[in-house]
């Protein structure tokens, strides 16, 4: 594991991303309906009024969600620390940013757990690069746009043909 984990959460370090960008329907996981790129009607701020109550007041969905980190480094990597409640003509591109952030912490978790599977050491070379690169690199909003139809794309193959 890096000396940093990426796949930390760290609310203190975000932006409430996941309580903007975030849609969620009326259930037995959220008390009402929330559109994406909606603000949550209990955040103030970059905190949720109800944090201390959320299963009790009708929000286990959000007790339950972990972003794997990438709600904080969207705003600390890419955005430099800005938030889109100073500047809202943010909240479209944080919120592309999010969701392809989000990607890359999926497959950094998967490349994690592939560590367990008997992989041959050419294909364990292959997903420590693929690993490191992930992990190390400091994304720009450009290349998180290029992710899921490049890198992404790539780290996919691999683990279909190391499935077989």
């Amino acid at each position: 594991m890096p000396p940093t984990d990426r796949l930390e959460t760290d609310c203190s370090s975000c932006a409430a991303l996941c309580c903007v960008m975030l849609a969620f329907d009326k259930g037995k996981d959220f008390a009402f309906d929330k559109n994406p790129g909606e603000p949550c009607r209990n955040l103030s701020g970059h905190s949720c009024t109800i944090h201390d109550s959320l299963t009790p007041k009708g929000f286990p969905g959000c007790v339950a969600y972990d972003c794997l980190g990438a709600g904080n480094r969207v705003v600390q990597e890419v955005f430099g620390g800005q938030s889109w409640q100073q500047e809202p003509r943010l909240i479209p591109v944080m919120m592309e940013a999010f969701s392809a952030m989000r990607e890359v912490h999926k497959r950094i978790d998967y490349l994690r757990a592939a560590e367990m599977l008997p992989l041959t050491p050419r294909d364990e070379q292959k997903r420590r690069n693929f690993l490191d690169h992930l992990e190390q690199h400091r994304w720009s909003g450009p290349e998180l746009n290029e992710f899921e139809f490049g890198l992404a794309l790539e780290i996919d193959i691999f683990f279909h043909e190391i499935g077989k």
